[in-house]
C-alpha cells in the first residue's frame, strides 16, 4: 500500500527529469506563466479566437487552459491517463466553441498550441543527458494530445448533431403546433410526454450584452454565448421541460403548468419571475417578459397577449422582469385606441411647455407622493416642489395633493405615453 502522500503511479513509471527538475514540478511551478503564454499564442496564431469576448478569454478560456495544464502535470507525475472527467470537460468546452460558431480546425489547433507551449517550457533547460527522459516525456505528451483532440472533436460534433437527435425536432414540432393552434396531442407524445393542463406563455425581450457592442468582438459569437447561458438557466429552473424559440434578442418560451390557467397560484408566478431574473443574470443582459397562462388549445391567443403586455411594459418604461396583464392593466387599456384615451391625454397638455413641471409630476408620483423624496430626486428645495405642484393644479385643474385627482392624473400620463390615438377610419 502506498503512503498517504505517495501518488498512485503506473507500474515502473519514473517521472521524467529535465534539466535536473522533475517535469511535473516545472509545469506546476509555471502555471500562471503557461496560461498567459498559451492565451497569447492562441490570439496571435488563431485569429478566430480574437472574436471571443474579452470576458470569456480572461475567464472561461483561461480557466480551461489552467485545468488542462494541471491535468497534464498529473499525467506526467503518475504516468497514468487523465481521468474521464477531465476529457468530459474537454468535450463540453469544444461543444461550447461549436455553438459559438468557431471552426473545428481552430478548436483542435488550440490544443496543439497548448501542448507546444508546455513542451517548450519544460524542455527549455534540457541538458545533454536528458535525451531518454525527453523521449519519455514526448511520448506521454503526444498520448495526452491524442486523447484531448479526440475528446474535443467528439464534443464539437455532438453539438453540431444536437438538432438531429434526442427529440429536438419533436419538441420544435410541438412548439410550432401549440403556437399555430393545431392539434398537439400527437406532437406531445412524439416529444416524449403529454400536454399539461396549461402553459405559461412568455414573450421575452433580451437586451444586448456589452460584448455584442464591443468593436473588437464578433457580435454573433457574443450573442450566441449570451443565449446559451439564458437557455441553460431556463432549462435548469424549469427542469428542461420548457419549449423555446429564442434568438439573442428574445423570442417565446412555453413553461408547462400543472394547474388550470385560471388557477395559477401566486407562488408559481413568483417562481417564473425569479426564473426570468436568474436567466437575465446568467446571460449578463436585461430581460423583460410579457406573460400569460393558457390551456394548450389557447396558446396562440396567450402568445398575442404576452407580446402585447411586453410591448406595453417596454413603452411605459417598466423595469426588466416578468409582467402580466394584471401588472399593466391601466397602461394596457390606455394603449388601446379610443376617444377617451385622447381626451385623457389632453388633461396634461398644459404641462407640455413647462417640461420641468411634467418631470416633477412624474417624479412625485413615482416616489409615493413624498415631497421630500421628490425634492431629493430632483435636487430641489421642498418649497420649490410645493410651488410646482400648485402650478400643476392651476394649469390642469388636477391637484396632485388631492387623492380624488390622483387616478385621473395617472391615467392622463399613461394615455399621453401611449401616443396619439389613430384617426377613425
Amino acid at each position: 500500500m502506498t503512503g498517504h502522500n505517495s501518488p498512485v503511479r503506473a507500474p515502473g513509471w519514473r517521472i521524467p527529469v529535465i534539466g535536473g527538475v522533475p517535469a511535473d514540478q516545472r509545469l506546476l511551478g509555471a502555471v500562471p506563466e503557461l496560461v498567459e503564454t498559451v492565451i497569447a499564442a492562441l490570439l496571435e496564431r488563431v485569429p478566430t479566437y480574437r472574436r471571443l469576448p474579452r470576458e470569456q478569454i480572461a475567464g472561461e478560456l483561461a480557466q480551461v487552459t489552467e485545468r488542462r495544464i494541471r491535468a497534464l502535470a498529473q499525467a506526467v507525475r503518475t504516468g497514468l491517463p487523465a481521468p474521464e472527467a477531465e476529457f468530459a470537460a474537454v468535450r463540453e468546452a469544444a461543444a461550447r466553441r461549436a455553438e459559438e460558431g468557431l471552426p473545428l480546425d481552430a478548436v483542435l489547433l488550440a490544443h496543439h498550441l497548448g501542448m507546444e507551449v508546455c513542451w517548450e517550457l519544460v524542455t527549455r533547460q534540457a541538458g545533454d543527458g536528458d535525451a531518454a527522459d525527453l523521449l519519455v516525456l514526448n511520448r506521454l505528451l503526444l498520448h495526452q494530445l491524442r486523447q484531448a483532440t479526440a475528446a474535443a472533436g467528439a464534443g464539437y460534433f455532438d453539438e453540431r448533431r444536437l438538432p438531429d437527435h434526442d427529440r429536438g425536432p419533436a419538441r420544435r414540432a410541438l412548439l410550432a403546433a401549440l403556437l399555430d393552434g393545431a392539434p398537439a396531442e400527437d406532437a406531445a407524445h412524439r416529444a416524449g410526454g403529454r400536454l399539461p393542463p396549461a402553459y405559461a406563455v412568455l414573450r421575452l425581450a433580451v437586451a444586448a450584452h456589452p460584448d455584442e457592442r464591443a468593436p473588437d468582438v464578433d457580435a454573433s459569437v457574443a450573442g450566441r454565448r449570451k443565449l446559451r447561458r439564458l437557455r441553460a438557466e431556463l432549462d435548469h429552473r424549469t427542469r428542461q421541460s420548457v419549449l423555446t424559440d429564442l434568438s439573442p434578442s428574445g423570442g417565446v418560451a412555453l413553461v408547462p403548468l400543472d394547474c388550470r390557467p385560471d388557477a395559477v397560484p401566486a407562488a408559481a408566478w413568483r417562481l417564473l419571475a425569479d426564473t426570468v431574473h436568474r436567466a437575465a443574470r446568467a446571460a449578463g443582459a436585461a430581460v423583460q417578459a410579457g406573460a400569460a397562462a393558457a390551456a394548450p388549445a389557447a396558446v396562440p391567443g396567450a402568445a398575442v397577449l404576452a407580446r402585447e403586455v411586453l410591448e406595453v411594459a417596454e413603452a411605459f418604461g417598466r423595469p426588466p422582469g416578468l409582467h402580466r396583464l394584471d401588472d399593466v392593466l391601466l397602461e394596457y387599456q390606455l394603449s388601446r385606441p379610443s376617444e377617451a384615451r385622447s381626451r385623457l391625454a389632453s388633461l396634461i397638455e398644459p404641462l407640455e411647455d413647462g417640461g420641468e413641471l411634467l418631470v416633477t409630476l412624474r417624479t412625485h408620483l413615482a416616489g409615493g407622493l413624498n415631497r421630500r423624496h421628490t425634492a431629493r430626486a430632483l435636487h430641489l428645495h421642498p418649497n420649490t416642489v410645493d410651488y410646482r405642484l400648485r402650478r400643476i393644479a392651476v394649469l390642469t385643474g388636477l391637484d396632485p395633493t388631492r387623492p380624488a385627482d390622483l387616478l385621473r392624473i395617472t391615467a392622463a400620463i399613461a394615455a399621453r405615453d401611449a401616443g396619439p390615438a389613430p384617426e377613425p377610419a
